[in-house]
């Protein structure tokens, strides 16, 4: 058994994040101490840990507790649950990826069109650029 300050450096996170996740119904904590100390099982470290790895991906709050609740009853649940989730994050991540690539590509035509001289920059052409407030059309 773990206390929650032994917990939360096993799992790399904050005391005040397993708080959280427990006012997220997310984990509990059945067991405490006679001095009232919170204590944690090996199962709870996984589900910690589990939880923490989906917000490295990038999951809601909400696909985390989907994805819990299919691992917590696997019986009633298909793996097909599981990946429905996984693509819609996916796709949001691909949708970002593409976005940063038109920005990307962008700032490309803002610093190449500028010729970075000491001169004054009245005539500077990123500034001329923004000013206008959009770039032209690129061909995707």
């Amino acid at each position: 058994m773990y206390k929650i300050g032994q917990l939360a450096k096993l799992a790399d996170v904050t005391p005040d994040t397993i708080r959280y996740y427990e006012k997220q119904q997310m984990m509990e904590h059945e067991i405490r101490t006679e001095g009232g100390f919170r204590l944690y099982s090996e199962n709870d470290l996984q589900r910690l840990r589990f939880i923490r790895y989906g917000r490295q991906l990038g999951f809601s709050l909400e696909a985390i507790r989907e994805l819990l609740s299919i691992r917590v009853d696997p019986e009633h649940h298909t793996c097909q649950e599981s990946k429905t989730i996984v693509q819609a994050r996916l796709q949001e991540v691909e949708g970002m990826i593409a976005e940063l690539q038109r920005m990307q590509r962008s700032l490309k035509r803002l610093n190449d069109a500028c010729c970075g001289t000491a001169h004054s920059s009245v005539y500077c052409s990123i500034l001329e650029t923004l000013e206008k407030g959009a770039l032209a059309p690129e061909a995707d």
